[in-house]
């Protein structure tokens, strides 16, 4: 599984997550988020969240938008480059997706879609969830 991980970059994730919007709906989303949040863990949820708030915004252009939807998208697919049910590992390609969609959307995530995002993570996991390494990169 280690050359499967090393041969993950980055144009071949921002492929499959252009191919990958079609697949995103608000029911699928949370449906995931519901089903398997906690096995995907604290920062994954932390992104998926961050991005969504951002796609509620009523002034995100559309090829912002497109980003996003591709991003949500690829988390929702159960069949990416890692397969979601490879326990420790199978989230790591999702991170990868969901971290370059939010670098390219950082301009749009503003404090209170931070606050939203950290108030749903901490009432799901019932604790302080360690965001630093999303949150870094969006200063």
């Amino acid at each position: 599984m280690k050359n499967k991980l090393q041969s993950i970059n980055e144009d071949e994730l921002t492929k499959r997550m252009s191919r990958s919007e079609k697949y995103y709906s608000d029911k699928k989303l949370w449906d995931k988020l519901k089903k398997y949040g906690k096995k995907a863990g604290g920062v994954v949820v932390y992104a998926v969240l961050l991005l969504y708030y951002t796609l509620q915004k009523p002034s995100i252009p559309v090829k912002t938008k497109a980003i996003i939807l591709g991003a949500l998208g690829y988390f929702i697919l159960p069949t990416d480059l890692i397969p979601d049910f490879l326990p420790g590992i199978g989230y790591m390609d999702d991170l990868g997706a969901l971290g370059a969609a939010i670098f390219q959307v950082a301009t749009h995530v503003d404090q209170d879609i931070k606050d939203k995002a950290k108030a749903k993570i901490n009432d799901w996991f019932g604790e302080e969830i360690d965001t630093s390494m999303i949150d870094e990169k969006l200063i």
